[in-house]
């Protein structure tokens, strides 16, 4: 019997706006390179606000507020370890074969946060490394949690969201730097992350920065954005 590679997290969610069927159509084809869905992968359909409530844009407040939202359900669930994809990553063309090593050695080890997709260098580290609390990671697209993890980080950010842009307390900002924020006031957290990355931004309409392609503002236009896009895409796998 063939296991998925992402067998071993309690839960796994992707993050799904209601509007943008594309990203989860496209998705599911990133999921079938790796071994397709299982019972534990599910959609998180995402809403997206009208203002950006004193975060940096719409598209970043939605961003830290979906995230929030699945992050609650899995504390609330009880849920001992959770992966949260966001439905705009590749994985890499060797992606299926390096999970299949990494995340059984992940989960021998202690860790509350672990990084599949970044933007760390390299720095010598490779295959599965510590990210000490004070590195800044970028994007959170790719990021697993120990179960442990999730009630006071929750607590945070759910914080966050009640104070006003620029507090000394932190106020709204994007979620990847929560994250980061969070790690570094708890440097007794153990953050693993994959070197080289298993995953990368998709290139596609972007909902925190619309309109990033000028193909995309006309309809007549849009199918030839499309097909250039997935041929990037495919290039771009490495």
């Amino acid at each position: 019997m063939n296991h998925h590679v992402f067998e071993c997290f309690e839960q796994v969610r992707i993050i799904n706006l209601v509007d943008r069927p594309d990203r989860r159509r496209e998705m599911i084809g990133e999921l079938n390179r790796i071994g397709g869905l299982a019972p534990n992968i599910g959609f998180f359909e995402a809403h997206r606000p009208t203002d950006p409530g004193g975060f940096p844009s719409i598209g970043a407040r939605g961003c830290f507020e979906s995230q929030l939202a699945v992050l609650r359900s899995a504390r609330d669930a009880n849920v001992q370890s959770l992966l949260l994809l966001e439905d705009d990553v590749d994985f890499t063309r060797d992606g299926r074969a390096r999970l299949s090593g990494l995340l059984p050695e992940l989960f021998s080890r202690r860790w509350e946060f672990f990084y599949g997709a970044h933007l760390l260098p390299a720095n010598g580290r490779r295959g599965l490394a510590d990210v000490p609390p004070e590195e800044p990671v970028l994007t959170a697209s790719f990021v697993g949690f120990a179960g442990a993890v999730l009630e006071p980080l929750v607590d945070f950010l759910e914080g966050i969201l009640m104070r006003p842009p620029g507090s000394p307390d932190f106020g709204p900002m994007h979620v990847d730097g929560a994250y980061t924020v969070f790690r570094s006031l708890h440097p007794e957290l153990v953050t693993l992350a994959a070197f080289p990355t298993l995953g990368r931004q998709r290139s596609s309409p972007s909902d925190i920065t619309p309109g990033n392609m000028l193909l995309d503002r006309w309809s007549g236009t849009r199918p030839l954005a499309r097909l250039l896009r997935r041929g990037y895409n495919a290039l771009r796998r490495y």
